[in-house]
């Protein structure tokens, strides 16, 4: 990977490394607009749907990369594209709808109109009223088009980019995030179960980090102490691509209970019941291949969730330095037999904006936000498990957060 030109700030990296990270890089509105267009721009695939959620010819779901609002279409061939949703004529962003289905796409400024490949295909008045006015005779529609994304679709996963020069999907997610990935997305039919949405309150990084963040889980999170679902004595590893950039966090449940991992954790309670015990109705799924659960941060966009029998797409939308909404799709699959159907909604309770587990992360990164936004000219502190930057065999480790901003560091030229 060739370094990109460097950006010239005022403001400096102190250190060198990605042990330390300064807090200017959360909430600096200049930098923010760098990682647009280096990051969600560049030559990077983001996360925007799924093939479920448009089974049928016109079937459409808009979604997002970066900030710029994208509409994933299937046409009459059963060819899954994805455009810019604004008009080629004035810019209006003509789809507001989050779904539905279309035989072709209209902007109600003007009424030009595109097929379900983004091509232009109607112009109002193109030629004029009795001779007068209309388009300049040199006008071509197929000029004129949507913009169009680059599409690639794995396993009912439906990635684009902007950039034409981004790499093939399994080259750019590496041969060991590709084998976690498909660890989930194996080829069976996807069954969509739900949605939750939340702004959260701060970067659009600090959620990558929580999810790459594997020493918080058996410290804030009640739930997971006390039931054994990720504690820090769990068998366990963190992995990543040789870029560093994606990540899994792996983890094997244990039975809970007291021992050296809840010493001294205000969060682990030793009296606390279940009121109702389906909660942890937990049952081992053969694609499982041994860990209970895999959380992998697919850089920039998503993470994607194994929770014991809790499936979900987390997609992360950038809004500004010091927020970003969080859509969560929690699913299944077809062939789930109603009882597992059950399970992984009630398992789904964990997880979103109020669940059980990550009610905890938003508030946490609210908190995490606030405290940067005082002074930016501090740093974080990354140095748990050492400086280096290597996959382990421990939760008791910072490595993945380190290795995303080592790679930070060189796409944007900081």
């Amino acid at each position: 990977m060739t370094d990109p030109k460097p950006i010239t700030f005022q403001r400096k990296w102190k250190t060198p490394g990605a042990s330390r990270v300064p807090y200017w890089i959360y909430t600096d509105e200049g930098i923010y607009r760098k990682e647009l267009e280096r990051i969600f721009n560049g030559p990077h695939w983001c996360y925007v749907a799924l093939t479920a959620e448009i089974p049928n010819p016109g079937d459409f779901k808009r979604s997002w990369v970066g900030e710029r609002s994208v509409i994933v279409v299937r046409d009459e061939d059963g060819a899954i594209n994805v455009v810019e949703n604004h008009c080629a004529h004035r810019g209006a962003q003509f789809c507001q709808e989050h779904s539905g289905n279309r035989k072709e796409l209209i902007c109600p400024y003007h009424q030009w109109s595109y097929d379900l490949k983004g091509n232009l295909q109607g112009v109002p008045f193109m030629r004029g009223i009795k001779g007068k006015g209309g388009m300049p005779a040199d006008f071509r529609r197929e000029d004129h088009g949507l913009t169009k994304l680059k599409v690639t679709v794995r396993n009912g996963v439906i990635f684009a980019c902007f950039h034409p020069e981004v790499p093939d999907f399994e080259a750019y997610l590496g041969p060991t995030m590709l084998a976690y990935f498909d660890r989930v997305f194996d080829g069976r039919e996807l069954k969509v179960l739900g949605y939750n949405r939340q702004r959260v309150p701060g970067n659009w990084k600090l959620i990558h980090e929580n999810l790459k963040d594997c020493y918080h889980p058996g410290l804030l999170h009640t739930w997971f102490v006390n039931f054994g679902l990720w504690r820090a004595d769990n068998e366990s590893k963190n992995v990543m691509d040789d870029l560093h950039r994606h990540s899994a966090m792996v983890t094997t449940r244990n039975q809970g209970g007291k021992g050296e991992a809840t010493a001294g954790v205000s969060s682990y309670r030793a009296d606390m019941k279940l009121n109702d015990e389906r909660f942890l109705d937990v049952e081992t799924e053969p694609w499982w291949n041994g860990p209970t659960a895999v959380i992998q941060s697919i850089f920039p966009s998503v993470i994607m969730q194994q929770q014991i029998n809790s499936v979900a797409v987390r997609q992360v939308i950038p809004r500004g330095p010091r927020a970003f909404d969080y859509i969560w799709t929690h699913l299944g699959f077809a062939d789930d037999p109603p009882e597992m159907t059950e399970r992984r909604l009630r398992q789904a309770n964990l997880f979103g904006p109020a669940g059980f587990v990550s009610a905890d992360d938003s508030e946490i990164i609210g908190l995490v936000d606030e405290g940067m936004a005082q002074d930016p000219e501090c740093e974080t502190l990354c140095e748990l498990g050492g400086r280096d930057i290597a996959d382990t065999d421990t939760h008791v480790s910072e490595t993945l957060i380190r290795g995303m901003y080592e790679y930070y560091r060189i796409v944007m030229g900081v």
